[in-house]
């Protein structure tokens, strides 16, 4: 049975597949979104976009009735298909959601029950596709498993969620919300968790189902290159409020709100040579020039890991050398060796073959103490700020950890080394006393900094630093570190998928695929110049540059 919205006939919405007008939302007593409309038509796409806080997931979950307890629509309409959505019961909106509305959500490990198959939960979805033959069902969920780029979909049908990475559980959601064919979609950061390719395999995805069954897109992002790229319109906003709205094409060409072009500066794939005049004053040449000054030196590493009885190579003849004041890269997609190189390099593993050294010293084969001694000068900031930092503990103490376990000076010397790793990284010195919880994410990322840095590396690995944050904030974090790069000649070693990013910073570059070292060389050479059909893959996967041409 098909439930029928209220309609009311507004001219400027009668076209509009969904139409939000003058929307605001408040959470308790304080407002949380401000006057905002926009519409979709059917077939076309929008991004919202603006950082952490500026109320895009909020007016998503306002669409999709999920607001949480103690939320509520203060003003405004949101129609749909002509009708106003916040004008139906409960009852009478669940036929819309997942069937005429459907939904990804931004983190996949709370979306799936933990303790039932992938295949019996899609069964659900398959359902409000109108499929009723078990038969049918199933071969429908394999099918678009397929096509939203999971390997072995027969396997991932009989797992559970915990078997399976996080980007592969996306994937899962993204085949899920697309299965039933619903007229608009709601993606809340559906990539944030994709190497770049699979990211590319799922946006051309929702493009052709835009373009095939006129599904309009609602794209919830930060990330400004992929809102260029693949969307008709855009609304940009900061603290629950519209900065700025149009044609994507025109507002990337002339943004007219001071807020857009700080975004837009801001954006990896939007302002590649942000950081090139520091890459070029260096002039590294790691590849041609024999030299001995030589900070990072990996000869031949290679390291198997059993499984099921069975010994499976993780990384195979794995080389690269970093000169001392130089960033090197390493990327590659999830499964491709990188997690694992870091690991050696750190002592944490011990390689089958070859042999890694840091300033002329071998890593392996050490006894727990000299490991130690090591370590103390080659340092590892963690990917996530918001589970490497802990809770319990002041931000002063959490910086001054390392100088206790080392037993570096006297007290008050400890506590003045504190400060000047705090000021080192731009954080003021009353945030000592705070917990993590009381800061934000990029305040948390320059804490995990600043840990690292009282102890006075020479190296540090940098293992996605800045995923989990914000353009604008991803750029101050990079400033600090680049700064910090200049004024103390710190070598980075930087993992990550997000080659943007890689093409922005990084000096040279190892590309890795299954373990082994494809293409290697300077940044420059090797995005621009790829010789292997991975790495073009990998750099055909970049959002475009300029929005206004083609690739």
């Amino acid at each position: 049975m098909t439930t029928t919205l209220p309609v009311r006939s507004e001219a400027h919405t009668a076209t509009a597949l969904l139409a939000v007008e003058g929307l605001s939302v408040a959470y308790g007593r304080t407002p949380v979104v401000h006057d905002v409309s926009f519409a979709i038509p059917r077939g076309g796409s929008l991004a919202l976009i603006g950082e952490s806080g500026s109320g895009k997931s909020t007016i998503a979950r306002s669409i999709l009735r999920l607001l949480p307890r103690g939320a509520a629509t203060a003003r405004g309409r949101i129609a749909f298909d002509g009708g106003d959505l916040l004008g139906l019961s409960e009852a009478r909106f669940r036929p819309f959601g997942g069937r005429r509305i459907g939904f990804v959500p931004q983190d996949p490990s709370h979306a799936l029950n933990p303790v039932r198959t992938v295949g019996s939960q899609a069964h659900e979805a398959a359902a409000l596709a109108g499929l009723t033959d078990a038969r049918a069902q199933r071969a429908a969920i394999l099918d678009v498993f397929a096509r939203v780029g999971l390997p072995d979909p027969a396997r991932v049908y009989g797992a559970y969620p915990h078997q399976l990475s996080g980007g592969m559980l996306q994937r899962v959601l993204i085949g899920l919300a697309v299965l039933p064919r619903p007229d608009l979609l709601v993606a809340d950061e559906p990539t944030s968790a994709l190497d770049v390719t699979i990211q590319k395999r799922i946006l051309d995805l929702l493009d052709d189902l835009r373009e095939d069954l006129g599904i309009g897109l609602l794209l919830v992002t930060h990330d400004l290159a992929i809102a260029a790229e693949r969307t008709d319109e855009i609304v940009v906003l900061k603290d629950g409020r519209v900065q700025e709205a149009g044609a994507t094409r025109e507002v990337f060409a002339a943004p007219t709100s001071p807020y857009t072009v700080q975004l837009q500066a801001d954006a990896p794939a939007l302002n590649p040579d942000r950081y090139r005049r520091d890459v070029d004053e260096r002039g590294v040449d790691a590849w041609t020039t024999d030299t001995t000054a030589t900070r990072i030196d990996v000869r031949e590493v290679s390291k198997s890991f059993v499984v099921d009885g069975v010994a499976r190579p993780a990384v195979s003849g794995v080389s690269f050398r970093v000169p001392p004041g130089t960033t090197h890269a390493l990327v590659g997609e999830s499964g491709s060796g990188k997690t694992t190189t870091v690991r050696l390099l750190l002592g944490l593993e011990s390689p089958d073959t070859g042999e890694i050294l840091v300033d002329g010293v071998a890593v392996s084969g050490r006894t727990p103490a000299e490991l130690r001694g090591i370590r103390r000068h080659l340092q590892l900031v963690y990917q996530n700020p918001f589970t490497s930092l802990d809770p319990t503990w002041s931000v002063g103490s959490i910086v001054r950890e390392p100088l206790d376990q080392y037993r570096i000076g006297t007290r008050a010397e400890r506590a003045a080394r504190v400060a000047e790793a705090l000021d080192a990284v731009g954080l003021p010195p009353h945030l000592a006393r705070r917990r993590p919880a009381e800061l934000s994410g990029g305040q948390r990322q320059r804490v995990a900094i600043a840990r690292v840095l009282v102890l006075e590396p020479d190296v540090i690995v940098l293992d996605e630093p800045t995923s989990a944050l914000d353009v604008t904030v991803q750029a101050g974090v990079f400033d600090v570190l680049r700064r910090l790069q200049r004024e103390r000649g710190l070598t980075y070693l930087f993992v990550s998928h997000d080659l943007a990013l890689v093409r922005q910073i990084a000096d040279t570059v190892s590309v890795l695929k299954d373990g082994r070292v494809v293409e290697a060389g300077r940044v420059a050479d090797v995005l621009s110049h790829p010789r292997e059909e991975y790495t073009r893959a990998l750099v055909d996967a970049i959002p475009f540059r300029d929005p206004r041409s083609s690739r």
